[in-house]
């Protein structure tokens, strides 16, 4: 300290000076001309300082690192060190991730395995106690997590609160083990998942503690939880995109935005590589007609003191050193970054890494293999329900149509596929068979290990020797993606990591992920649904209209299972 402060008062040389730079002060939002004088990990100042160390920025702009306030890392199906080195390069030097699809899969095991994974990450890595696993009981997850054993975890020094909670019935009808699980999070913050909820159940929902929500897709949701003191999470994601919506008339209700903040959620690696990170949520806000240093401050500051994440988020003395040099300010093109003090330079790796350590989370597929006879689907006649995929979302419309029979059973052909759900944790036996419209799938099959939230297998197909050589090839791997055709495998991505993650390098997962959708699209597969991501929602209870579990077909406005023969009453 004694050190520090005589670097402050000019008594000693900063370790490093970073010259002529065009500073963003997020407290009073000016642009300082000036030094900014680092030491170790810390800011020491801004003004005009001298350097063991001097670089000249010639102009350019320096703005603290980006912070993605939730996301699932599993999502980008590889491991947390991975996935730094990844969004890295695009100014992101903080994340505050929510693991609870690992946790779905392997409990506390799996959030072991993302606290060690991610311990020596070139950036920082945060995450919220996911509060529910599984999101609910109409379908058979891996783990279960209760409000005794989130306490355990609960006060470790990068855990933040309580992951998102899903369950907002749950919230709303008083349920003592949903508001047990609230009561975890003590001083610490509770995310919130609250898609529609409005009026008085919203109310309710923000005073049980919940206090941010990423699930809004208009501007009346928006201003309804700004006027409640929640926080909105304005997410550009793969699967989900609400940013383009909400800020166009965000812009325009002249509201003040220290309650917005940016996220991904699910962001898709390719996205990623193309798009950027959270640089791009910045990019297109400005885009859009926020104001520069406004939206810089949604991807800082704002979401740093939503957390309590003291140190970072601003350029000030005794802040973390976590910075990006920007070329200018509208299209947030990143120079360079500084994460922890340290310039990052390092190529992401281009060789799997060994995870002899994490045991635990790794063989994780506990099912018998299966044959043609568990995917038969009776039907005494022509009408059933029917899962009807919408182009470009993870919603689905819960449909009743006449379908192709064939000797009293249901016979897929390319409008009407069939879809399968296996429980894939605990061996039970569970098998779930449904119909699906606009998959478009051809003379071929895929299956998956990632189904969220529970992620048992899923499997897609227009017959059921391909579907069964399918899933049963994912057996034998030990989870991942599976692409087979005519009774022969086509392609796979081995998931060893509780049948999410993959031992590959960033770029190696995107290749193959190229590779494989190259080989889907041959398969005849509508070219608005991505293949894996449409798979992975489809099982996904909480989200309306109808989906599939484990347990069968599941009527979501319902809240209940129903048969896939529609019986008239």
């Amino acid at each position: 300290m004694k050190h520090y402060l005589d670097v402050c008062r000019k008594l000693e040389k900063a370790d490093q000076v970073l010259k002529n730079g065009r500073i963003i002060n997020v407290f009073t939002k000016e642009i300082i001309e000036g030094d900014l004088a680092i030491c170790n990990d810390k800011i020491i100042g801004i003004g005009h300082y001298e350097g063991k160390e001097e670089i000249d920025l010639k102009g350019k702009y320096v703005v603290p690192g980006f912070i993605d306030s939730h996301l699932h890392i599993e999502s980008s199906m590889i491991s947390p060190s991975e996935f730094a080195h990844a969004v890295l390069p695009f100014g992101t030097t903080t994340l505050i991730a929510d693991p609870h699809e690992i946790a779905n899969v392997s409990g506390l095991d799996g959030i072991d395995y993302m606290l060690k994974e991610s311990e020596q990450a070139p950036l920082s890595i945060y995450y919220m106690l996911p509060s529910c696993v599984p999101a609910t009981p109409m379908e058979s997850s891996g783990s279960i997590l209760d409000a005794a054993k989130m306490e355990k975890y609960i006060n470790h020094p990068r855990i933040l609160g309580v992951g998102e909670m899903m369950n907002y019935p749950g919230v709303l009808f008083g349920d003592e083990s949903v508001l047990a699980k609230i009561k975890v999070a003590g001083d610490k913050i509770v995310d919130g998942h609250a898609p529609h909820v409005k009026g008085d159940d919203l109310v309710a929902y923000a005073f049980s503690g919940i206090h941010t929500d990423h699930e809004c897709s208009e501007i009346e949701e928006v201003i309804e939880r700004l006027r409640l003191g929640m926080v909105v999470q304005i997410r550009k994601g793969t699967a989900a995109n609400n940013l383009n919506d909400i800020v166009s008339e965000l812009v325009k209700t002249h509201l003040p935005l220290t309650n917005c903040v940016f996220c991904t959620d699910d962001k898709h690696l390719e996205h990623i590589f193309e798009d950027g990170h959270i640089n791009s949520n910045i990019r297109e806000s400005i885009s859009l007609g926020i104001d520069p240093i406004e939206a810089i401050c949604m991807a800082t500051l704002y979401p740093a003191r939503v957390y309590s994440l003291r140190h970072k988020g601003a350029l000030a003395p005794g802040y973390d050193a976590d910075l990006v040099i920007l070329d200018n300010l509208e299209t947030v093109a990143v120079n360079r970054v500084m994460t922890k003090g340290k310039w990052y330079e390092q190529e992401p790796s281009t060789t799997a890494k060994r995870y002899d350590a994490y045991t635990t989370v790794q063989n994780t597929v506990h099912c018998d293999p299966i044959s043609e006879e568990d995917l038969i689907i009776p039907l005494s006649q022509s009408k059933a329900h029917v899962i009807g995929l919408i182009d470009g979302q993870i919603i689905t419309k819960k449909l009743v149509e006449e379908v192709p029979v064939e000797n009293g059973y249901f016979k897929a052909n390319e409008t009407y596929s069939k879809i399968a759900v296996i429980e894939r944790h605990h061996n039970t036996g569970n098998k779930a068979v449904a119909i699906l419209k606009n998959f478009s799938i051809k003379n071929g099959a895929i299956a998956q290990t990632i189904a969220h939230d529970s992620h048992n297998i899923v499997c897609v197909g227009d017959n059921d020797a391909d579907m069964v050589l399918a899933v049963n090839t994912l057996i034998e791997k030990q989870g991942g993606i599976v692409l087979v055709s005519e009774g022969k495998v086509l392609d796979h991505l081995n998931l060893p990591i509780a049948g999410l993650i993959s031992t590959l390098s960033a770029k190696q997962v995107t290749h193959k992920l190229k590779e494989m959708l190259d080989a889907a699209k041959g398969l005849g597969i509508n070219p608005q649904a991505d293949p894996f991501l449409t798979l992975a929602f489809l099982a996904l209870p909480v989200i309306p209209e109808i989906k599939i579990t484990d347990k069968g077909l599941f009527d979501v406005g319902a809240f209940k299972h129903i048969p896939v023969e529609f019986i008239s009453e």
